[in-house]
């Protein structure tokens, strides 16, 4: 079985994204593609910008730092605002997303052509947040898609009844498989215990009663502008924090989305992730996996096949071993770089680091585990 750890499907982001108050959306979604790193260019004649009508960076990446910009979805997979009668654009999905939605028969079909079996789809809160939504798409293709669940990550901690609610509705009733815990959305939301203190605990001891996995999500978001060595700093200690969280669940399984924060570590044209990151990370929890999402974040990087990121392939390889990494793709903003069948062969072309059985565990029988599905398998 072939299937993508890591996909998205998602609503006009011209609506309301599920949120009770459509400002709220378009905040997040804002804020998001202030911080995202793709370049921003002038309408006009292209000519290169940068995102500081969006936001004012002195400020940090936060609600408050947000300015009054017509920020808005245009089409076609592009986010335009205005600054002094110029228009300005950042292009984020592909521009084959033409109405600013991805329904699950778009994904099916994508999936149909590149030969992959299954997806299961993640979660963030700019490209929506509610349940119902991917519940549906799971309902839709019941064979082909799994879906994550999503519980707001700034009302755990004073919600937490409702928390564990909403989290056992969407797995017990709702279909979903998993729950996404994204922690930079704490800091934006001005919250600043750590996430595995008291606060957190009576969410965390319903999850791990739930058998089910934790995808989390460590950014390394700083929250102003601060340099490489400030967001390095920032990542390892939610790296720790995961630590002294599967300290305390150590039979929860859990998954690192889209796999280390690759792009800190570019230096030129390398890639290179220190030994303080593998020290941080649990990574001799046999219960850790980690994502292998090297083309959204280094497509723009480096051209495909991708040769660059095999050294640290190979590292992960020892380190962690096949039994432990997952392919997954950022489905479908992964198309702005790569087609679908090209982030599969990446990880195919990568056969003289791992032979045909951790090959086929990689590219799926490890989530196939994970989720439930392999014939005999305990959920």
């Amino acid at each position: 079985m072939i299937y993508d750890g890591h996909a998205y499907c998602f609503p006009d982001q011209r609506g309301d994204g599920g949120f009770a108050d459509r400002a709220e959306f378009q905040r997040n979604l804002q804020v998001g593609m202030a911080g995202h790193f793709q370049s921003a260019w002038r309408v006009r004649d292209r000519a290169p910008a940068d995102s500081s009508g969006l936001y004012d960076a002195s400020k940090g990446l936060t609600f408050d730092a947000l300015k009054d910009a017509d920020f808005r979805a245009a089409g076609h997979g592009r986010f335009e605002w205005t600054v002094d009668g110029e228009d300005y654009a950042k292009q984020v999905m592909p521009p084959s997303i033409a109405d600013m939605a991805y329904p699950a028969e778009s994904l099916v079909a994508e999936m149909d052509y590149a030969g992959v079996d299954r997806a299961l789809l993640h979660r963030t809160p700019y490209l929506g947040i509610g349940n119902d939504f991917i519940a549906d798409c799971v309902k839709a293709f019941p064979e082909r898609i799994q879906g994550l669940a999503h519980v707001e990550e700034w009302l755990v901690a004073p919600e937490p009844d409702a928390s564990i609610a909403k989290l056992e509705r969407a797995i017990g009733e709702q279909g979903l498989s998993g729950v996404q815990f994204l922690t930079n959305y704490l800091r934006l939301y001005g919250q600043t215990d750590k996430w595995d203190g008291p606060a957190f605990r009576p969410f965390w001891d319903a999850v791990s009663g739930m058998d089910i996995p934790v995808f989390f999500t460590p950014s390394g978001w700083v929250g102003s502008q601060q340099g490489a060595d400030a967001k390095l700093r920032s990542y390892l200690s939610d790296l720790k924090t995961l630590s002294r969280w599967m300290e305390r669940y150590p039979h929860v399984k859990v998954v690192l989305t889209h796999g280390f924060n690759w792009r800190l570590f570019l230096d030129g044209g390398t890639l290179s992730v220190p030994g303080e990151v593998f020290d941080a990370a649990p990574v001799e929890s046999p219960n850790f996996s980690v994502q292998l999402l090297f083309g959204i974040a280094l497509g723009g990087e480096f051209d495909y096949p991708m040769v660059e990121m095999r050294p640290t392939l190979e590292k992960l390889g020892r380190l962690i071993g096949a039994g432990r990494l997952m392919w997954g793709t950022d489905m479908p903003m992964v198309m702005r770089y790569y087609t679908y069948r090209q982030n599969l062969e990446v990880i195919r072309g990568c056969r003289d680091i791992f032979n045909a059985d951790e090959m086929d565990r990689i590219l799926g029988g490890n989530m196939e585990r994970l989720m439930g599905l392999e014939k005999g398998s305990a959920k």
